[in-house]
């Protein structure tokens, strides 16, 4: 396991941690000393498995719609490498670049299109940059190789609820959503959002949010707290056409965490899960062809 990269801007004062297993960013702290992301205390770091919190990286699927892939793909549980020259730190951010060639991905590749015996290819680059008031992840998938693949991919954020108020709809919830399609993958319901916030009901909360045709960035306010509003803005798109961003809103509760050995059984007070992706079927990349993936998260 190789040791977490720190990073300050020296500008700004903000710092951050990312561990290049699964390059996961753990931790961003903001030039007023404010964290944004939540890690549970009982996440696993010596890269037997995938981090639990801050933001592991989904590709080239979300969930398991391919039962011969593992869940979210081979990303987060891999080992990723600095590019050289990669770190920056200048007046406007300072952050790095990583990259992960599939013929490093050594696990989690299942048996399926992208097991082993793969005609498929590609390098994914993941660059992190951070400043005064936020951080910026951009992810680039690169088809390598000849022949086209489909994907999905997804930044599955863990925010830092401030005084352990997530269950407080006043004070954490989710605005931005009106008019999206709702897929409810706990109760199977599907309808069109409302006016009304998304809020952490008294059940576990892992539903998808499809914007609707014509909306294509993702835009979110997300209050974290009695005094933490942060802004989220995700676009991406394939080839160099704009694709649309999908959203996803998670919190365990407390039954389900107290089923999951790497999450404290407390803790789900303390964080919300607000996931922007790339989650269309038929979205594919040819031979030679790029996808690109931005999102953007601001302390206001």
């Amino acid at each position: 396991m190789t040791d977490p990269i720190n990073i300050t801007h020296s500008k700004s004062g903000a710092k951050c941690t990312i561990y290049p297993f699964g390059a996961t960013l753990t931790s961003c702290q903001t030039s007023s000393g404010k964290e944004l992301l939540f890690v549970s205390r009982d996440a696993i770091l010596d890269g037997s498995k995938a981090i639990r919190g801050g933001i592991p990286v989904c590709f080239p699927q979300f969930g398991q719609p391919d039962k011969a892939m593992p869940q979210h793909g081979f990303l987060r549980n891999n080992l990723w490498k600095e590019v050289t020259g990669g770190r920056f730190d200048d007046d406007e951010s300072a952050g790095t670049v990583m990259e992960l060639e599939l013929k490093d991905v050594v696990t989690a590749r299942g048996t399926g299109k992208w097991g082993m015996d793969t005609k498929l290819d590609a390098k994914v680059t993941y660059t992190v940059k951070i400043d005064g008031d936020g951080f910026t992840t951009t992810i680039a998938m690169e088809n390598t190789g000849t022949e086209k693949w489909d994907f999905q991919v997804l930044l599955h954020n863990y925010f830092l609820v401030q005084d352990r108020v997530a269950l407080d709809g006043d004070k954490c919830h989710v605005k931005g959503l009106e008019g999206y399609a709702v897929s409810d993958k706990v109760t199977g319901d599907a309808y069109v959002l409302g006016t009304d916030p998304v809020t952490i009901p008294p059940t576990i909360i892992d539903r998808v949010y499809t914007p609707p045709k014509g909306t294509l960035d993702l835009n979110l306010a997300i209050a974290a707290g009695p005094s933490k509003n942060l802004s989220l803005t995700a676009s991406g798109d394939v080839d160099g056409a704009k694709v649309a961003v999908s959203g996803v809103v998670w919190n365990p509760q407390a039954t389900n965490a107290k089923g999951m050995g790497d999450f404290g059984d407390d803790q789900y007070v303390d964080m919300i899960c607000v996931e922007p992706g790339l989650l269309s079927e038929n979205s594919f990349v040819e031979g030679g062809k790029t996808a690109s993936f931005t999102q953007v998260v601001k302390l206001l």
